[in-house]
């Protein structure tokens, strides 16, 4: 048992089992299950559209409980994928041991699961979210010995009665980092954090950010939650969980919770930017070499930037993705990259690359040696938004990554790509770059030139491409833009139609 490992998790089954949850066994949860008084077993799984679905089961004997977790259960296929057909629906889901944790919601003492679609044959349903991802992660890894690893920024608006901002009041878009009792509802943010790493989520921080504002009605309070990198394509499911979580804390507190690209007219949008970083067959990170971008970085970076313009296809999905996506605002536009730059459409942050003893000058008494800690370096996709359907979108970023890697000229596109200047106030170098597309129908259009490239190795069917770029197309938003320029009513109607789409 490693105790490092454990040591601090707050994952209860992960204590008790003494155990990393990447080693759960059914045995183990059947264990835990007896010896813990658990009542109720869920199984969780994500459909088409990448939303959370739940079948729930009541314990009635030992038996049973080892039934459905040695062959779980069968579901109707047709409910959940609109491409099955209903003479032919049955899909086995199948629980993902890893994944277990004790509800935080449930009445009665439960423990709930993320699940696997397979088809009758006993194969991995090959258009399941969550297989597609799973299929670019392994094919990276055989074509490049590496393996990504990936986080998520949850940004989310918070909707309540405006008269809880009578008391310190709320400045107007000045909410990055404010604290109690000016930001409202950081104890909500608090309580998802503490219940996402119960459930097994790796959270690193989070903050209040920069948007808030008051109607007639409602007060709007804009957080972010930001999470840890862990394996891809577990940090999918790690969103969901996130997702899933606030949204029962909305309920439970009576406040309504977005994550909606735009929120309103004028005011900061909200994104989900997703970091990657690459690692090597023992978990070290090679971003960095010789204290700079190694080329393999640089190259998967290309690799972003070639595919960008299709990637909205799975990272900006509604009509009003393409609200936050314009120029001169805090989102990017257009295809380049750039180091600390918050203009540019893939952002290298700060990684803690430099060894220097910052921790020594601000407390002057300490002595000790301290640690250099390597590895933090990530780079960050700035595009995609609470739209997003997970699991297609880093599928799709994944095999970028490898394109990028794979491109003779790749790091030839990424010096060409890259920028220095704030693109927000300098439109002459900003109109010299490609641009992101501005709807769901241009975006369906770049789907359409990528469909061979994604439906390398069959890693996306054919027919859930086909599927993306039939709902992108369904908006007919092609012009939208221009349609709705200064015109703030109708825009207020498609924000609200989007409101909880996301």
């Amino acid at each position: 048992m490693r105790e490092y490992e454990v040591a601090l998790n707050q994952n209860s089954l992960v204590k008790y089992l003494r155990k990393p949850a990447k080693e759960f066994t059914r045995h183990d949860i059947i264990r835990y299950i007896e010896e813990n008084e658990i009542e109720q077993v869920n199984f969780h799984y994500v459909n088409e559209a990448g939303k959370i679905k739940t079948l729930n089961f009541v314990i009635t004997s030992k038996a049973y409980l080892d039934a459905i977790l040695s062959t779980g259960e069968r579901v109707d296929g047709s409910s959940l994928f609109s491409y099955i057909n209903a003479s032919t629906s049955d899909l086995y889901v199948i629980p993902r041991f890893k994944t277990a944790f004790v509800n935080p919601f449930s009445e009665v003492p439960t423990i709930d699961l993320f699940c696997s679609f397979y088809t009758k044959e006993g194969y991995p349903l090959e258009s399941a979210p969550e297989n597609i991802l799973r299929k670019a992660s392994r094919r990276f890894t055989e074509a490049t010995g590496y393996k990504v690893k990936a986080l998520g920024e949850l940004e989310y608006y918070i909707i309540a009665d405006k008269d809880v901002n009578v008391d310190y009041p709320a400045e107007d878009q000045k909410g990055y980092h404010e604290s109690t009792p000016f930001a409202k509802f950081e104890f909500i943010r608090t309580e998802a954090m503490r219940l996402i790493a119960k459930c097994g989520g790796k959270i690193k921080y989070s903050h209040s950010e920069v948007g808030n504002f008051t109607t007639e009605e409602h007060y709007f309070e804009q957080h972010e939650i930001e999470f840890n990198p862990v394996d891809v394509d577990e940090t999918a499911d790690q969103l969901v969980l996130g997702k899933w979580i606030l949204r029962n804390l909305a309920y439970k507190y009576g406040v309504e919770i977005s994550f909606a690209p735009k929120i309103t007219v004028g005011k900061a949008g909200s994104g989900l930017h997703i970091h990657y970083m690459i690692a090597d067959e023992n978990d070290n990170n090679i971003m960095i070499e010789n204290d700079e971008l190694s080329p393999v970085a640089l190259k998967s970076i290309a690799g972003i930037l070639d595919k960008a313009k299709a990637l909205t296809a799975f990272g900006n999905t509604i009509p009003t993705s393409y609200l936050r996506l314009v120029p001169h605002q805090e989102a990017p536009t257009n295809v380049c990259w750039g180091e600390t730059n918050r203009s540019a459409l893939v952002r290298i942050p700060l990684g803690w690359t430099l060894k220097t003893e910052m921790i020594k000058n601000a407390n002057p008494f300490e002595i000790a040696e301290v640690p250099y800690i390597p590895g933090k370096q990530t780079a960050e996709f700035r595009v995609p938004d609470g739209s997003a359907d997970i699991y297609h979108l880093l599928a799709g970023m994944v095999m970028a990554m490898q394109h990028g890697i794979e491109m003779e000229n790749g790091l030839e596109l990424a010096e060409e790509l890259r920028i220095e200047e704030n693109l927000f106030n300098n439109r002459e170098l900003a109109d010299k770059l490609e641009q992101l597309p501005a709807s769901c129908s241009e975006s369906a259009d770049e789907l359409e030139k990528e469909k061979e490239f994604f439906n390398s190795d069959n890693v996306f069917p054919l027919g859930t491409l086909e599927r993306f770029i039939s709902i992108l197309r369904s908006y007919n938003d092609r012009n939208l833009s221009e349609e709705l320029y200064q015109n703030d009513k109708e825009i207020m109607k498609l924000v609200k139609r989007f409101l909880n789409y996301a």
